[in-house]
């Protein structure tokens, strides 16, 4: 094989050889419907560990890149031209069963050091009104932490705070717009609607398939904002296959956008992050939006959007002279709480139990 892996490097080598095999994939140097070397033969050739090959692999099918098929190999099944001509064949199906997390994993003690330590430093400075986008403290240990996790790298005047996604969504569909059709997943997280149909919008519900929206109803759809949630969809538990999400990218071209709702997927049981369009995106098109309802707590109504950057300007312009919703001293806390390290080895714990659930349960 061509692939290079360097065992000096601090990157694991299934990931090195993941990475490799996916922009091959992607780029079509392997195309639809190859087949892969056998795990075997790629550890001998590379001199690499079965192991390592089937972890990287296991990446690839989890992500949909490649399908397994019984006593015949692995074959890709990335089709970068899939959609608009046909609706999804079902060839992988995506459902990921949802497991429940003790809430005893939640770091509370830790939490609330964070909270004292948070007012013994800035005393009286947590009752200051706070900046409109949010504090620079929290917008910048946000954008460290999606650079590490996520694959995002943006400014800090791109990264809106908000509390919760419902406000988020309001402040976007006055940002965009009321004169737009807008269009989500069917069936989706119900606030959605209920947000939609409260500002009085047109939209639609495109049915989805078994890795995503079908592809007939999104071409057919009249809108140009496509509201999203690629990871593990609410209540269906339908995560977008990648080709499906390189799908979703190409439809969101010249006035379209999308609104990538990540809920949860911090907590994939994955060896990687899961890829955001975010990250993927190419034409700029694409609004990120996340909370820390589920990774911390319902209780902590407070979300954050990343913006593209045509959109900076007209946030400002339209939405711009809101102010946070959010109060100084829980925004300060959460940039103590992610900076420190704390949220993500609160993170990890919480995915090294899920995949100690999902080994049990077979």
């Amino acid at each position: 094989m061509k692939y290079l892996i360097d065992k000096r490097i601090n990157k694991p080598i299934y990931m090195q050889l993941y990475e490799q095999i996916r922009t091959d994939i992607s780029n079509k140097a392997i195309l639809f419907g190859e087949k892969l070397p056998s795990k075997r033969l790629v550890s001998e050739e590379l001199g690499i560990s079965v192991i390592s090959v089937e972890h990287a692999y296991s990446l690839l099918l989890d992500e949909g890149y490649i399908d397994s098929i019984q006593r015949s190999g692995y074959y890709v099944c990335f089709n970068d031209s899939d959609g608009f001509q046909h609706p999804a064949t079902g060839m992988i199906s995506m459902h990921k069963q949802n497991q429940t997390i003790e809430k005893s994993i939640f770091p509370f003690s830790v939490y609330a050091k964070t909270m004292r330590r948070v007012i013994s430093e800035y005393a009286e400075e947590i009752l200051e009104k706070s900046p409109n986008a949010g504090c620079a403290e929290f917008r910048s240990a946000i954008k460290a932490y999606l650079k590490r996790s996520r694959g995002i790298e943006v400014d800090e005047n791109r990264i809106i705070i908000g509390s919760g996604a419902e406000y988020l969504y309001g402040i976007i569909i006055q940002m965009l717009g009321r004169e737009r059709v807008y269009a989500t997943e069917k069936p989706s997280y119900e606030k959605i609607e209920a947000v939609y149909r409260a500002n009085g919008l047109k939209y639609e519900l495109l049915e989805l398939g078994v890795d995503g929206i079908n592809s007939a109803a999104l071409k057919a759809s009249k809108a140009s904002v496509l509201h999203i949630t690629p990871y593990r969809s609410f209540p269906s538990g339908i995560t977008a296959s990648a080709s499906k999400r390189q799908e979703y990218l190409r439809w969101a071209i010249g006035d379209r956008f999308i609104i990538e709702e990540d809920f949860e997927s911090e907590f994939s049981v994955l060896s990687k992050p899961e890829e955001t369009l975010f990250s993927k995106g190419k034409n700029d098109n694409v609004i990120y939006l996340n909370t820390f309802s589920k990774t911390i707590s319902p209780a902590v109504r407070i979300g954050y959007m990343v913006l593209p950057e045509k959109l900076v300007s007209v946030f400002a312009e339209t939405v711009g002279f809101y102010s946070c919703s959010v109060p100084v001293f829980e925004q300060l806390v959460l940039a103590d709480f992610i900076s420190s390290g704390n949220f993500e080895r609160h993170i990890n714990r919480v995915r090294r139990q899920k995949r100690q659930k999902q080994k049990c349960a077979f």
